[in-house]
């Protein structure tokens, strides 16, 4: 297992010269419903994390379950995440009045239980995105009463009232995903904050114990970026520590030849020793795998918690 470390103020890695292995082979297939579900999205003129971030579960999502994760606000970043491969720039000005009613009426349209609802960065808004996640939260349930809710947000920059905003809206699901281990924050994220990440989900878990919020806290990292398994194991317990019970973590696969070299291919029985620790901490629930990602098979998490 390699040890090798992406140096702040370093130059980056070597891009790893070993093909993917077995396990990280993707089956691509395009059924009829694969094409029913891209039609619709562009139709609705909207946007997916599915496509932006080059997911490599798209054709097992959109193909054979027919879900799809939406992202709002735009498809421009204001930040340039070193792992992304969502367009950084300047966004339009403003955000898509239409666009709260065109996700509600896309997850009617496809018979959507549990809604996975994702943005990109806008540190261009007061607040971050806020009030359209909740608008966006708000006009999903009262276009699917019976559809669960996932909000996976940025971290609206520490803005205080942003939180109160998202979770006023009653999402059964909030979700901000860490990311990666504080030392490669600087290559990886550069924009944002390990702490303030952290706080962002342990605000919003004592929200939840104090009553104030009925809902789940949920959040993500991918490994194979430059880690060591010991910063994994104690970002693994910094998160348990702030109150969150639904963790994912995966691969990281860089989207371009500008993007972050991948560090190692991580073996499926590191992954599934990462998920034991997560349940020995008292997460209720924990997907890990090399082709995990924020959304896959998040209506089980709740499922599965109650």
């Amino acid at each position: 297992m390699s040890d090798a470390l992406i140096k702040i103020g370093t130059p980056a890695a070597e891009p790893l010269r070993e093909p993917r292995p077995e396990w990280l082979r993707i089956r691509l297939s395009t059924p009829p419903r694969f094409h029913q579900v891209r039609r619709l999205v562009e139709g609705l003129n909207l946007n997916t994390v599915c496509q932006e971030a080059r997911c490599p579960n798209i054709y097992e999502c959109w193909g054979e379950h027919g879900t799809a994760t939406f992202m709002i606000l735009g498809d421009i970043c204001t930040r340039r995440c070193g792992f992304c491969a969502v367009t950084s720039g300047r966004p339009e000005p403003g955000v898509d009045v239409d666009e709260p009613r065109h996700v509600a009426e896309a997850v009617q349209a496809m018979g959507i239980r549990h809604a996975v609802v994702t943005s990109v960065d806008r540190d261009d808004l007061p607040d971050g995105g806020a009030r359209h996640f909740a608008e966006v939260t708000v006009a999903i349930h009262r276009a699917n009463p019976d559809t669960a809710v996932e909000l996976l947000t940025p971290d609206f920059r520490g803005v205080p009232e942003a939180l109160d905003i998202v979770l006023g809206a009653r999402p059964e699901v909030f979700s901000h995903n860490v990311e990666t281990v504080p030392r490669l924050y600087r290559s990886a994220r550069p924009g944002s904050r390990y702490r303030r990440s952290l706080e962002l989900l342990a605000d919003s878990a004592r929200r939840r114990d104090a009553g104030e919020y009925d809902g789940r806290i949920k959040t993500g990292i991918m490994i194979g970026i430059g880690e060591t398994p010991a910063e994994v194991a104690a970002t693994i317990q910094d998160i348990r520590d702030a109150g969150v019970e639904i963790l994912t973590i995966g691969q990281y696969l860089q989207p371009t030849a500008d993007h972050l070299p991948v560090d190692r291919w991580v073996h499926p029985d590191e992954f599934a020793g990462y998920r034991e620790e997560a349940l020995e901490l008292g997460f209720s629930h924990c997907e890990s795998g090399p082709l995990v990602r924020s959304s896959y098979h998040a209506h089980e998490a709740i499922s599965e918690t109650g």
